[in-house]
C-alpha cells in the first residue's frame, strides 16, 4: 500500500523504488534525474554534489539531489564504477497528454557488467558479466560451469571445468577475463571458496541470484528460445549442464535488466581451458602482460609494446590474443601468415592501416542499434565505416582475405540519413531530403509558415506606420505582434491585447494564430515522422547484427595482425618456429618492454635452451641488478607472444608449445589477509607445484629468501628436486637465486644446469655486463648494488668492515663457516650451507655447538666441565625468557 502521507509524486516514486531495493533509482523530473532519501544521499557523496531536501506532505521533508538528464552518462559512470547498480526511471508518456501524474517506468538498469553507454566503457577491452555453477559433494569441489557475456559486442562464451582444482581454475579465468559482475546463486555462502576468492579480488560487483534461473531444464528452454534452435549440440554445449546453468542465469539477468532486445547475442561458444596457454592472474601480474607493476598503467606492459591497433575492436582481440596464447599449431600457424603478409608488404601495411582509422567500432555500434540505443550520429559513425569496406577489400583481394562489405546497409543508411546528424532525434534534421516524400511536405509547410511570418511584419510595418513592430515568438504564448507603448496609438482594431510589458504592448490576431498552428503542427509532425524513419532504419540495421558482427571479427583480425607486423618490423622481431616439441631454443632472446624503453645504452641479447632430456631446469645465479628477473621473463614473454601468433624479441627462435606459465617474481606481502611475504611466497609456491606439468613453464625468483638462511636453502632445494621430477613435475624451468650452493645440484640432478648473469669489479666501480655464461658465481655484490641504491657512504663504507670481520670471524672455506662434520641437505657439511649468505647474529645455538665442537675434554677439570655446562645453560635461557642472567644467579639462584 502507497505511503498516504506522501505527495502523489513520491508515492510513485516510493512504489517504482520498492521494486529496486538494491539499486540507486533515477526518477527522471522534467529536464532532471532526481534521487530520493538513502539514494540520495549515496549519491551525494559519491558523486560529491549538493544535498538537499524536498517537502514530501504530510511526512514533511526528504533528502533528494540530482543530475541533469543531457550529462547523465558521467554521473552513471562513476556510480557504476564504484559497484551500484542504476535503475533509470523514465517518464513514458507525453506530459501535454498525460491526465494527472505523467507514467514513469524503469527502462533499464546499469551494472557495472551490463554497461552500454560508449562513455562508461574501456574501448579496448571487453566488459563481462560473467555467472558460476558449481557442483560439489562433501564439500569437495568437483566442476564449475562458466559464462561470459559482454553485451557491449554481443559476444557470448560458455565452458566446463571439471576436477578436484576446479574452483581455483574458475576463480583464475573469471579474474584473467576481467569480469565486471559477477552472478552467484543465493544459497552459495560467503564462505564459499569461489564467493571468497572473488570477493578478495576486489574488483568484482558480486550479484547474487535466486537459484531458479540456474535452474538446468529452465535455463536451457530459455536458451534454446532466445537462440531459436532445436538443440544446443549445435553450440557444443548440450551436454555441459552446468555451463548451461551459468549461461541461463547470464540471459535472464540481461533479459531483466535491459529491458530491450538481445537479438544481437545470436550465438554461443563454447570453449575449453585446455585449448589455450594458460596464464592467471598472478603470472600476469608477474610478467606485466597488461599493465605496469609501478602505476599500474598500460605503458610498460608487453600489452603497451604490441597494441598498436587502431581500431577499438582490434584493441580488444589483442587484448584476448594475449591472454589466451592458442594451443592449436594450425591457427598459430595461420596467424603468422597472416603477421607474415603485412610485416613483408610495408605499401600494403601502411595503406590498410590508414583506411582502418576511419572505421568505428562495428561491434558495439551494432550492439547499441540492436538494444534500441543507438542515436543518429552512431548510425551514421556505422554507415561510415561500412563505406570503407570495399576499399578495404580491394586492397587484401590479392592475400586471399574475403569479407562481407555490406554495401547495401551502408546504402541504406548513406540514403537515409543526413551527413554528421545530431546525436539527439529531438532536435531534428536527421533525415536527408527526398527520402520521405511526406516529410518534406511537412518541412515545406514548416519553411512556407516561417516565410509567411516574415512576410506578415513587413506588411504590418507598412499598413500600421508603425516601424519599430516585430513578431516574435515565445513558448508560452506562441507567435505574437509588439508594439512599443508611444505607438499604441497606431494599433489596428483587429489585434488582440495578449501581454503588457513595461515598454511595449503584445497582440494577437486570428490569422496570426492560425498560421502558428500549421507551423506547430508541422513541426511536431515532422520530428515525429523522423523519429519513425529513424527507429524503422535501426531496426533494419539491427536485423543484419550477424552479418555485421562477422565482418566486425574479420576487420578486428586484419588490425591485430598488421599491428604485430608494424611492431615487428619496428622492432627487428623474427618470426618464431612453434612446434609440438618440448624444446624452448631462442637465440638472442630480448625483453620487448625493456628493449622499449632503452633510450642511452643497447640491450644485451642472451640464449636459451630448455627442454625435458636434459636440460629441464636453470639455476640461475649472480649480482643484484645484473639481469637475471629480466632474463627469465625474456623467455616467458618469447613463449606467449610466438603462442598468440606474434613474431618474438630475437634473433631466431624455436619453442614447443607451453600448456602454462607460472611465475613467482618479487616480494609482496598480504596486509589485508595478515600473511607474511613469506606466506604469500610459499603459497603462491604451493599452487605451482599443484598445478605445473611436463608441458608447464616455470619462473621461480628467489625462493625462500623471506625466512632463514637454513630454512629457505633447504626449501629451494627441495623445490628443484620435485620439479625436477617428472612423476611429479617435470616442468622446463628457470630458477634464479642467490643460495650460490645450490648450484652443486648439477652434478646429483642430471638435468640441472647452472649458468650466471656476469658483472666484473673495476675498482671500487661493479660493472652490470647482463650476459648469461654457463657455470655459477659466488659474489652478489650487494654492498656495491647498495651504493648505487644511493645509501649514505658511511653506512656502506661500514657495511664492508663488517663484512669482513664476519668473514675473518669465522674460518674454513673462503667466505664460509668453520667445517663440523655435520652433513648438510645440499650433501656437504652443514656448514657449508651459509657460504656467502653470512648472518649477522649467529644462533645460539650454533655458537654453542661450535664451542662445545673446540672443547678440550682431556684437560678440562670436573669443575670447569659443570660451569662450562652451566653457562650454556644460563645462555639457552636468556634466549628463550629474554632476561639477562645476572652473576648472582649463575651461583645457584636461577632466574626467576
Amino acid at each position: 500500500m502507497p505511503d498516504t502521507s506522501l505527495t502523489p509524486m513520491l508515492q510513485q516514486y516510493e512504489y517504482i523504488k520498492a521494486e529496486h531495493q538494491d539499486k540507486l533509482l533515477l526518477f527522471r523530473l522534467g529536464d532532471f534525474y532526481e534521487l530520493f532519501g538513502q539514494d540520495a544521499e549515496i549519491a551525494a557523496r559519491e558523486l560529491e554534489i549538493t544535498l538537499t531536501s524536498r517537502d514530501a506532505g504530510k511526512a514533511g521533508r526528504i533528502p533528494m539531489c540530482g543530475v541533469p538528464y543531457h550529462a547523465a552518462d558521467t554521473y552513471i559512470g562513476r556510480l557504476v564504477s564504484r559497484g551500484y547498480k542504476v535503475a533509470i526511471c523514465e517518464q513514458v508518456e507525453d506530459p501535454r497528454l498525460a491526465k494527472g501524474l505523467v507514467r514513469r517506468e524503469v527502462i533499464r538498469v546499469v551494472t557495472p557488467g551490463t554497461v552500454l553507454e560508449p562513455s562508461l566503457l574501456d574501448e579496448k577491452s571487453n566488459n563481462y558479466l560473467a555467472a558460476v555453477s558449481c557442483e560439489q559433494r562433501s564439500g569437495k569441489a568437483l566442476a564449475a560451469g562458466l559464462a561470459f557475456c559482454d553485451p557491449s559486442t554481443g559476444e557470448f562464451l560458455v565452458t566446463e571445468i571439471r576436477g578436484d582444482r576446479a574452483y581455483e581454475q574458475a576463480v583464475s579465468e573469471i579474474l584473467k577475463k576481467g569480469a565486471r559482475e559477477c552472478l552467484v546463486p543465493v544459497d552459495m555462502e560467503a564462505d564459499h571458496p569461489i564467493v571468497r576468492a572473488i570477493m578478495a579480488a576486489g574488483q568484482i560487483t558480486l550479484t547474487y541470484r535466486d537459484t531458479g534461473s540456474f535452474e538446468v531444464s529452465r535455463a536451457r528452454k530459455e536458451l534454446l528460445s532466445h537462440f531459436k534452435v532445436v538443440s544446443l549440440n549445435v553450440f557444443g554445449c548440450e551436454e555441459m549442464p552446468l555451463a548451461l546453468s551459468a549461461a541461463g542465469a547470464c540471459l535472464n539477468y540481461l533479459f531483466e535488466t535491459q529491458k530491450s532486445r538481445l537479438s544481437y547475442i545470436n550465438r554461443l561458444q563454447t570453449y575449453s581451458i585446455q585449448k589455450s596457454m594458460i596464464l592467471d592472474q598472478d603470472t600476469g601480474r608477474n610478467l606485466e602482460l597488461y599493465s605496469a607493476l609501478r602505476g599500474g598503467s598500460k605503458k610498460g606492459s608487453l600489452l603497451g609494446v604490441l597494441d598498436r591497433t587502431v581500431t577499438a575492436m582490434g584493441g580488444r582481440l589483442m587484448r584476448r590474443w594475449l591472454q589466451e596464447p592458442s594451443l592449436d599449431l594450425d591457427e598459430i600457424k595461420r596467424r603468422q601468415d597472416l603477421v607474415q603478409i603485412f610485416f613483408d608488404d610495408q605499401a600494403l601495411r601502411n595503406n590498410v592501416r590508414e583506411i582502418l582509422k576511419g572505421i568505428y567500432d562495428l561491434e558495439r555500434l551494432t550492439a547499441r542499434a540492436s538494444a534500441g540505443l543507438a542515436n543518429p550520429r552512431e548510425l551514421w559513425f556505422l554507415g561510415a565505416s561500412l563505406g570503407r569496406l570495399p576499399e578495404l577489400a580491394r586492397l587484401l583481394a590479392d592475400v586471399s582475405i574475403r569479407f562481407d562489405c555490406l554495401e547495401d546497409v551502408a546504402d541504406k543508411i548513406r540514403q537515409c540519413l543526413v551527413d554528421d546528424p545530431p546525436a539527439s532525434l529531438n532536435e531534428g534534421g536527421i533525415i536527408r531530403p527526398g527520402f520521405n516524400e511526406r516529410l518534406d511536405q511537412f518541412r515545406d509547410a514548416r519553411t512556407q509558415g516561417k516565410s509567411w511570418i516574415a512576410r506578415l511584419e513587413a506588411s504590418e510595418k507598412e499598413r500600421t506606420g508603425i516601424k519599430s513592430l516585430k513578431v516574435g515568438y515565445n513558448q508560452v504564448f506562441g507567435y505574437y505582434i509588439e508594439v512599443t507603448k508611444p505607438n499604441l496609438h497606431l494599433v489596428p482594431e483587429n489585434y488582440i491585447r495578449k501581454q503588457t510589458l513595461s515598454s511595449a504592448e503584445r497582440f494577437i490576431t486570428p490569422e496570426l494564430k492560425e498560421i502558428e498552428v500549421s507551423i506547430t503542427n508541422a513541426e511536431e509532425q515532422e520530428l515525429k515522422l523522423e523519429s519513425e524513419l529513424f527507429s524503422t532504419l535501426r531496426d533494419e540495421v539491427a536485423s543484419q547484427a550477424p552479418r555485421l558482427q562477422e565482418t566486425a571479427g574479420i576487420v578486428a583480425e586484419i588490425d591485430v595482425v598488421s599491428s604485430l607486423a608494424e611492431v615487428a618490423r619496428v622492432n627487428d622481431y623474427t618470426r618464431p618456429d612453434v612446434t609440438d616439441g618440448d624444446e624452448i631454443v631462442i637465440c638472442g632472446a630480448r625483453h620487448p618492454v625493456v628493449e622499449h624503453f632503452l633510450k642511452d645504452s643497447v640491450y644485451v641479447p642472451n640464449d636459451v635452451m630448455l627442454d625435458t632430456a636434459e636440460n629441464q631446469i636453470a639455476i640461475i645465479t649472480g649480482p643484484n641488478m645484473a639481469g637475471k628477473s629480466t632474463y627469465m621473463r625474456s623467455v616467458a614473454l618469447a613463449v606467449i607472444m610466438a603462442q598468440m601468433g606474434s613474431f618474438v624479441a630475437a634473433r631466431k627462435a624455436r619453442i614447443g608449445l607451453v600448456d602454462r606459465i607460472m611465475t613467482r617474481i618479487g616480494a609482496t606481502d598480504d596486509v589485508a589477509l595478515g600473511l607474511s611475504t613469506f606466506m604469500v611466497e610459499m603459497l603462491e609456491l604451493s599452487r605451482i607445484l599443484a598445478n605445473a606439468g611436463r608441458r608447464s613453464l616455470i619462473l621461480l625468483d628467489e625462493i625462500g629468501r623471506g625466512t632463514g638462511t637454513l630454512d629457505g636453502l633447504s626449501i629451494a632445494t627441495a623445490t628443484i628436486e620435485y620439479i625436477h621430477d617428472k612423476r611429479r613435475v617435470g616442468a622446463k624451468t628457470l630458477f634464479a637465486t642467490h643460495f650460490h650452493q645450490l648450484t652443486r645440484l648439477e652434478k646429483t640432478l642430471p638435468r640441472v644446469k647452472n649458468y650466471c648473469m656476469t658483472a666484473k669489479q673495476e675498482g671500487q666501480d661493479i660493472v652490470f655486463l647482463h650476459k648469461i655464461e654457463r657455470g655459477g658465481t659466488s659474489e652478489s655484490y650487494g654492498i656495491d648494488v647498495a651504493r648505487l641504491a644511493g645509501l649514505p657512504s658511511q653506512v656502506i663504507e661500514r657495511a664492508r668492515e663488517i663484512l669482513q670481520e664476519l668473514k675473518d670471524s669465522l674460518p674454513g672455506e673462503p667466505g664460509g663457516i668453520q667445517k663440523s662434520g655435520r652433513r648438510g641437505i645440499v650433501g656437504g657439511n652443514a656448514a657449508n650451507l651459509a657460504t656467502n649468505q653470512l648472518a649477522l647474529f649467529v644462533p645460539v645455538e650454533d655458537t654453542i655447538l661450535r664451542e662445545l665442537e673446540e672443547l678440550d675434554i682431556e684437560r678440562l677439570t670436573p669443575l670447569d666441565a659443570l660451569m662450562k655446562l652451566k653457562e650454556f645453560q644460563d645462555r639457552l635461557r636468556e634466549r628463550e625468557l629474554g632476561v639477562r642472567v645476572t652473576p648472582r644467579q649463575k651461583l645457584g639462584e636461577g632466574a626467576k
